[in-house]
């Protein structure tokens, strides 16, 4: 399974972005995506989740102005980025919790969880 992401940059204070992570491989069905975030020195922080059923959980930092969203046909995840902060300068990392398939043979499944990290996507935000 890989999970690509997307849509980082640099940005003003005030300004909007837009993240998507897409994972691909052997999935059977995904049970949580969501955002982390990592300034270099400090340890990577949660940004938001959503899970299979769309609930959701956002870090206090982000709240209202984030808003994760997915498309389970897609098997993507977005990060809607409004009102950014220069304290929202972080290399972002999609992360997924996912039943891979091990097997689909003879029309028997079987299936493992496993969790996934994505590549890294920077996002600036000046003052």
């Amino acid at each position: 399974v890989q999970l690509q992401a997307s849509g980082g940059g640099l940005v003003q204070a005030g300004g909007s972005l837009r993240l998507s992570c897409r994972a691909s491989g052997r999935i059977f069905t995904i049970n949580t995506m969501g955002w982390y975030r990592q300034v270099q020195g400090k340890e990577r922080e949660l940004v938001a989740t959503m899970t299979s059923t769309e609930i959701t959980n956002y870090s206090d930092s982000v709240k209202g102005r984030f808003t994760i969203s997915g498309d389970s046909a897609k098997n993507t995840v977005y990060l809607q980025m409004n009102s950014l902060k220069p304290e929202d300068t972080a290399v972002y990392f999609c992360n997924a919790d996912v039943n891979v398939i091990d097997s689909d043979y003879a029309d028997t499944l079987s299936y493992h969880s496993e969790n996934f990290w994505g590549k890294g996507t920077q996002v600036t935000v000046s003052s």
